[in-house]
C-alpha cells in the first residue's frame, strides 16, 4: 500500500506522515528533507541555490547528511525551495524518491509532488493544507524551540514566497491531485488531524477495493 501525503511547508504533512506510517506499519520517507539536503549543500559550498550547475552539483549527498539538524533551519528549507524549482535536480532525485514508493509492502511518502508525479499510482493521496499564518506561527514555534533566534513576521514572509515558488515552478507544481482527499488542519490539533487522515485513507483503500475486487 502506497500513501501519498502533499501539502505546502509547515501544513502537518510531515507529522501525518508518520502517524500514517506508524498506523499502517509503513516505512516514511519525508522527500523535502532530500531538497533540504541539495540546498543545504550548495550554502555549504558557497553556491547559489537558483543556479543548475551548482544544485546538481549537490545531488550526490551521502545519506547521513539527512540528519544533521541544520536542515531544519529557515535557511535550508528557502534554499530547497529554489533548487526544487530546477527541473534537472527533480530528475536527479525521482528514482530515489520512486524506489523507496516501490518497497516490498508499500511506502508512506510526504512532498509536494508525490500523488502527482511520484506515485500517482498511490493507494491513497491525501493533500494537507492549512492557512498561511497558522503554518507560520507552527514554524515559528518550531525553530524557537531549536534555539533559533527569528522573527514571526521573518517567518511568515518566507512561507508565503515558498508557496509562490512552490505553486507557480514549472517542473512539477505544488498542487492537490485530482483524487486527492484534502485535509484542511488550520484549526485541528494533531490527534484531531490524525484520525481524519486515517479516516481519509481507510475511504480511500476501501472505495478503491470496492471498485477492484
Amino acid at each position: 500500500m502506497i500513501i501519498a501525503v502533499d501539502g505546502p511547508a509547515a501544513s502537518g504533512k510531515g507529522t501525518i506522515a508518520r502517524a500514517l506510517a506508524a498506523h499502517y506499519g509503513l516505512p516514511c520517507l519525508d522527500t523535502g528533507l532530500l531538497y533540504r539536503a541539495v540546498g543545504l549543500q550548495v550554502l555549504r559550498a558557497g553556491g547559489d541555490p537558483e543556479k543548475e550547475a551548482d544544485a546538481l552539483a549537490a545531488c550526490a549527498f551521502d545519506d547521513a547528511l539527512l540528519d544533521d539538524r541544520e536542515l531544519k533551519t529557515e535557511a535550508a528549507g528557502a534554499a530547497a525551495s529554489k533548487v526544487s524549482a530546477i527541473p534537472a535536480v527533480r530528475a536527479a532525485l525521482i528514482d530515489r524518491q520512486r524506489a523507496f514508493a516501490a518497497r516490498p509492502g508499500g511506502a508512506v511518502l510526504d512532498g509536494r509532488d508525490i500523488g502527482t508525479v511520484i506515485a500517482p499510482h498511490a493507494d491513497a493521496k491525501l493533500y494537507v493544507k492549512a492557512t498561511p499564518t497558522v503554518r507560520a506561527r507552527r514554524r515559528h514555534d518550531e525553530l524557537v524551540g531549536l534555539g533559533h533566534e527569528i522573527s514571526f513576521d521573518k517567518v511568515l514572509a518566507d512561507i508565503r514566497a515558498r508557496d509562490l515558488r512552490d505553486t507557480t515552478r514549472a517542473t512539477a507544481p505544488l498542487r492537490p491531485a485530482d483524487d486527492a482527499a484534502l485535509l484542511d488542519t488550520s484549526y485541528m490539533d494533531i490527534d484531531a488531524a490524525v484520525d481524519r487522515a486515517i479516516s481519509l485513507v481507510d475511504a480511500q483503500i476501501g472505495n478503491r477495493r470496492q471498485a477492484n475486487p
